[in-house]
C-alpha cells in the first residue's frame, strides 16, 4: 500500500493494527510453540490429492499484479488482494503504535507483503504472504521460526509439498480461540532466490478457517517462483 505523510499514515497503521486484534489475528513475538511437532506419515500437514480447490479469479506475484512478490500463484474468486509495505505503516506514527504495528508485520524472520481478503467472498479472514531477506535458512527453519513467533501456537504437524518448481515446508497448528476453544492454523514456507516467502491461513474460528482452505489449497497448488 502507498501512503502519504502525516496523520493518513497514523490512521492507516492504527486501522492495521485494529484490523488484526479485531480477526484475532495478530501475531506476537513470543515463543509459544508445543511439545506436539509431529513428523513422518501421521505428522504431515499437507491435505489429501483429493482436497477441494476454489475457482480461480486472479493471481498475483508478478510485475503488475496487486502484490509483487518473489512467487506466483492464483488468488480464489472474489478475494480481494492488497499489497502491504510495513515500513509505510509504521512511519510517522506514535513509537507506541508503530510498535504494536510492528509486531502485527513481522512474525520471526519475515514481513507482511501481501493481505487477501476473503470478507467479498462470504468469509471472514485473511491469506496472508510474509517475505523475508535472502540467507541460509531452509523453508523448514523459516517456517518453525514463523510459527514459534505465534503467541500461544502449538500442537504443530509439519510436511513437504511440491508444486510449479518449487519444494516447501507446510504446517496445521492451532492457536487460542475464544474462552477454552482452540482454532486452526495453516501456513507454508519456500526459499526463493529473493529469499523466502510464507504464506498463512488463519480465520475467526474452524469454521471460518474450513469454509478457506479451498483458497490455501489454489495458492499452494499454483504456487511458482516468480519468472
Amino acid at each position: 500500500m502507498r501512503h502519504g505523510v502525516g496523520n493518513g499514515r497514523r490512521g492507516l497503521a492504527l486501522a492495521v493494527v485494529l484490523t488484526g486484534m479485531l480477526t484475532g489475528l495478530v501475531t506476537g513475538c513470543a515463543t509459544g510453540s508445543g511439545a506436539g511437532s509431529a513428523d513422518g506419515a501421521e505428522g504431515e500437514a499437507g491435505r489429501s490429492a483429493a482436497a477441494e480447490v476454489a475457482r480461480r479469479g486472479a493471481s498475483v506475484g508478478a510485475a503488475g499484479s496487486a502484490c509483487e512478490l518473489p512467487v506466483t500463484f492464483d488468488v480464489a474468486e472474489s478475494w480481494k488482494p492488497k499489497a502491504v509495505d510495513a515500513g509505510a505503516e509504521v512511519d510517522g506514527v506514535s513509537e507506541d503504535l508503530a510498535e504494536l504495528a510492528d509486531a502485527f508485520l513481522r512474525q520471526g524472520p519475515v514481513t507482511m507483503a501481501c493481505e487477501i481478503d476473503a470478507k467479498p467472498a462470504g468469509n471472514i479472514g485473511f491469506l496472508r504472504v510474509w517475505t523475508g531477506e535472502p540467507g541460509d535458512a531452509d523453508a523448514r527453519a523459516v517456517l518453525e521460526d514463523f510459527v514459534a513467533a505465534e503467541e500461544g501456537a502449538a500442537r504443530e504437524r509439519y510436511g513437504t509439498f511440491e508444486a510449479g518448481d518449487v519444494t516447501g515446508t507446510e504446517v496445521e497448528y492451532v492457536t487460542p480461540g475464544d474462552g477454552s476453544e482452540t482454532k486452526t492454523a495453516h501456513a507454508l514456507a519456500v526459499v526463493t532466490p529473493d529469499g523466502p516467502v510464507v504464506l498463512h491461513l488463519g480465520g475467526l474460528d474452524d469454521e471460518e478457517h474450513e469454509e478457506m482452505l479451498p483458497a490455501y489449497e489454489l495458492a499452494k497448488t499454483t504456487l511458482h517462483t516468480t519468472a
